[in-house]
């Protein structure tokens, strides 16, 4: 049946064999996230009233946050949100590649949101000195900030996987290692991940420390040679993984898997945006 044909017999919004017409996936998806809600909720309300009261002697947010560049990862995480709803539309069309191109923007601007939260939360302990034990302020932050960075974390490890499960052969194929193929995937992805944090992260902080670009570009050489060699070594070994191997496994009929990551994926976004609201704008009104 061609992808046409399959996509005007599949409706991808509700299912008949269901009491709800909804698919399973999607109404258990929808659950998970109202109970998120509320954890959210109960986070939120507890920096909000903690700020109405600071205690005497506090640190000033003013003074901490960095607005620009929360700023900045703010709208990648909204452009993430972008990619997210094109990989669905893709999906939904049959388009396999379409998906899997916007599934890896998706993971990379993820990850640059990671790596700005990860640098954020370093500068505000070293320089800040604001932890999570000394004041109220550090407490409800980063107990806030980092119960999301965990949820985008979760999310981008959702994506790889369902990036790498994109690869499975059709039922007939001739792969027979197919799993442990898709698995060593797998763990390139994860480790190509890691290393482009870990050298952006790097180079960052080579700049911060030093005078100059030049003598920020060499410490960076310097102190991550070993996992830049590392990371082209991962970036090899996922486009190799990643060759065309024959049809997948992966067409419109999964449609509902990709959308369930989706609704996961937005609803993270629009929690950020709630809390790029209440913890760092609400200072500056």
């Amino acid at each position: 049946m061609s992808s046409h044909s399959a996509t005007a017999t599949i409706d991808h919004h509700h299912d008949p064999t269901t009491s709800t017409g909804i698919p399973n996936k999607k109404l258990l998806m929808w659950a998970f996230l109202a109970s998120d809600c509320m954890f959210f909720g109960t986070l939120i309300s507890t920096h909000l009233i903690y700020r109405l009261h600071p205690p005497a002697g506090g640190l000033d947010p003013k003074v901490i946050f960095s607005p620009e560049l929360t700023s900045f990862s703010t709208f990648i995480l909204l452009m993430s949100s972008l990619m997210m709803a094109l990989a669905v539309t893709a999906i939904q069309k049959g388009n396999v590649k379409s998906c899997r191109w916007s599934l890896l923007t998706t993971i990379f601007f993820g990850l640059i949101f990671l790596g700005c939260q990860v640098y954020e939360f370093d500068h505000f302990v070293h320089e800040r000195k604001m932890t999570i034990s000394n004041s109220l302020l550090g407490t409800t932050f980063y107990t806030l900030t980092g119960t999301h960075g965990c949820h985008v974390a979760i999310g981008v490890l959702w994506l790889v996987l369902m990036y790498v499960r994109s690869f499975k052969p059709a039922a007939g194929s001739t792969q027979r290692t197919w799993f442990s193929h898709q698995l060593l995937h797998s763990v390139a992805m994860l480790g190509l991940l890691l290393l482009v944090l870990k050298v952006t992260l790097g180079l960052v902080h080579g700049l911060q420390v030093e005078p100059t670009i030049g003598a920020g570009l060499g410490h960076f050489v310097k102190h991550e040679f070993l996992a830049m060699i590392g990371l082209v070594v991962a970036l090899g070994a996922c486009v190799w993984f990643a060759r065309p191997r024959g049809p997948v496994d992966f067409n419109e009929v999964h449609a509902i898997d990709v959308e369930s990551m989706g609704l996961y994926w937005h609803f993270v976004d629009i929690v950020w945006i709630i809390i790029f609201t209440a913890v760092y704008l609400l200072e500056y009104l």
